[in-house]
């Protein structure tokens, strides 16, 4: 059993004041202001959000700092299409955000572009009509509704466009955190910190250990992680899609600048190397997009425009896998689906969230290797070439020639919405980080996790979705075709319980410092877990969690989990 102990009682209270004394004198003498808090929390996603509603309502005095200028993350990023798979799993803030969206749905104000009547749910995640929350919402509406929530608190504090200093702006005290510095100087101390940033810049400047890239198959037991070049395979239970139909090339697609001549080079966005050994490991990412919100609407739709520096050779595997279709464009279309490649999901107000479907399309495969460990600048470029890729994609389906008319046709009745973002082109400014860094603590949530072969003992929320890897790489094959590597759709049967132990560093490491969003579990698992309304549940966890740690003088790793599962019960978690 834990015993209660003190702060002060673990260590020598002499030295500490003298380090703490050192700490301010410093800061004073190169002007640093420090302001002090209960509740640290970097990165308003919707799991900081959340971490900082539920600090508020604990009696907390929170800072929320965002190194942006816009809240919310990918939820009102353009992610309005929820993912889910089970909305049971589904509790505490999260799902009252989600009761929040319905609110505001109902609200005939809110309908500007459409009746409410004549809107129905499009995508997996659709809200019936005795629903006490709604899964589908514009950005603009999420955004209102996280600072409607935020607005209702009294002891928050939000900062924007502050971003951490990485390399040395952790000032910690053995394994505690005591404040952390921003690139502008500004100094937030406290005694709980939470990192809710999809890069988990915090952990990582803090010092605690984490991964990037994928696991081989034999680290954790797993069958569905490292390299998957196989068309289908193996889960522990039965058999999956890998790189299936709907997100790979059609065959006999020519990788080569000169079609059928290896020496006059690839084509852009081909890796030049082999694909390398199923189920080994690699430090290779599944691919970022942006969520586009598109409009058909006449009064409120930007056609799409060809960016600047726009070159018809980044697109030539397009073209070509459309010349490789040939006789199935019609066939397709007859079906309904003129080999468009997205998933155009509807929204409100005659709006879409509309994601990557098919061999090529708004993922930028390969392109974004560098971006966990990448300079804020190089973060910067990363997501600037996303978007012109992007760019430039939707503009050669809606307009070029070699594009076929039965798809033109489709594509250029849509567009950039005039009355979202802030950029004014309707573009999100949130790139979609699918996954970066991944802790390691004392526990890795794995594949066995998520097919419940392994059950852990110590919840504080759910995943539900299947485990999904969007591709990672392009390569040729052996037949000297192009093909994509890493995707995989394999189906949750159930919910499954999350560890607290996985939001938690190990102990060595950082004693008071959560990491909800870039939580410990191989890169297969993380695919289940990776969904904006589990990283509002396992933010709010995590501030539970700190909350009571504060009170009691707990380091994070010794809060007993039975009185944390009394908490989370009491702010209507779901844990079983």
């Amino acid at each position: 059993m834990i015993s209660k102990r003190s702060f002060f009682s673990r260590v020598n209270p002499a030295k500490y004041l003298l380090s703490i004394c050192f700490i301010l004198l410093l800061q004073q003498a190169i002007g640093q202001s420090n302001q002090a808090f209960d509740l640290v929390v970097y990165g308003a996603t919707s799991a900081g959000i959340s971490a900082a509603i539920q600090g508020s309502r604990m009696g907390k005095k929170v800072v929320l700092i965002e190194p942006s200028d816009r809240i919310g993350g990918l939820t009102s990023g353009g992610l309005g299409q929820t993912d889910i798979g089970n909305k049971q799993a589904i509790g505490g803030l999260s799902r009252e955000f989600y009761q929040n969206i319905k609110q505001y749905y109902q609200q005939s104000e809110n309908w500007i572009w459409q009746k409410r009547e004549t809107y129905r749910d499009g995508g997996q995640t659709q809200t019936s009509g005795n629903e006490d929350a709604m899964w589908t919402f514009e950005p603009s509406a999420a955004l209102k509704v996280f600072k409607a929530m935020l607005g209702k608190e009294k002891n928050i504090t939000l900062v924007y466009q502050q971003q951490l200093n990485r390399k040395n702006g952790v000032i910690k005290f053995k394994e505690s955190i005591k404040s952390i510095q921003m690139e502008t100087g500004e100094v937030y101390s406290g005694k709980m910190f939470i990192d809710c940033t999809y890069e988990g810049d915090l952990m990582a400047a803090a010092g605690v250990s984490y991964t990037v890239g994928r696991e081989s198959n034999s680290q954790y037991g797993e069958s569905l992680n490292g390299v998957q070049a196989n068309k289908v395979g193996l889960s522990l239970r039965k058999t999956v899609s890998l790189n299936g139909y709907y997100h790979n090339f059609i065959e006999s697609v020519d990788p080569y600048i000169f079609k059928g001549n290896p020496q006059s080079g690839l084509l852009p966005f081909v890796n030049k190397d082999k694909p390398g050994i199923d189920g080994m490991a690699d430090h290779k990412i599944q691919a970022y997009c942006y969520r586009m919100t598109l409009t058909d609407h006449p009064e409120n739709r930007t056609p799409f425009l060809k960016p600047e520096g726009y070159n018809d050779m980044d697109y030539e595997l397009l073209f070509r896998n459309y010349e490789a279709a040939d006789g199935l464009v019609n066939k397709m279309y007859t079906y309904g689906d003129p080999l468009v490649p997205w998933i155009n999901s509807d929204m409100p107000n005659r709006k879409t969230d509309t994601n990557n479907q098919k061999g090529f399309s708004t993922d930028f495969i390969g392109q974004n290797y560098a971006y966990p460990e990448a300079s804020y600048q190089e973060r910067l470029n990363i997501a600037d070439r996303h978007k012109k890729y992007q760019q430039g994609l939707m503009w050669s389906l809606a307009y070029h020639p070699r594009v076929p008319k039965e798809v033109r046709d489709v594509v250029s009745k849509w567009g950039m919405c005039k009355d979202e973002f802030e950029n004014g082109d309707g573009w999100s400014g949130q790139l979609y980080i699918r996954e970066a860094r991944r802790m390691i603590s004392d526990y890795v949530m794995s594949q066995k996790n998520c097919e419940q072969f392994e059950v852990v003992q110590d919840p504080v929320g759910m995943g539900a979705y299947g485990m999904d890897s969007h591709n990672v790489q392009r390569y040729v094959d052996l037949n000297g075709f192009v093909k994509n590597e890493g995707n995989v759709e394999a189906h949750v049967s159930s919910p499954f319980p999350i560890s607290y132990k996985s939001i938690v560093p190990k102990k060595t490491e950082a004693t008071n410092l959560f990491v909800p969003v870039c939580l410990s579990a191989s890169h297969i698992a993380f695919g289940s877990i990776r969904m904006e309304p589990v990283f509002m549940v396992l933010g709010q966890s995590a501030a539970i969690a700190a909350c009571m740690a504060m009170d009691k003088n707990y380091h994070a790793q010794e809060l007993p989990y039975q009185e944390l599962k009394e908490m989370l019960i009491k702010y209507v978690q779901v844990l079983e």
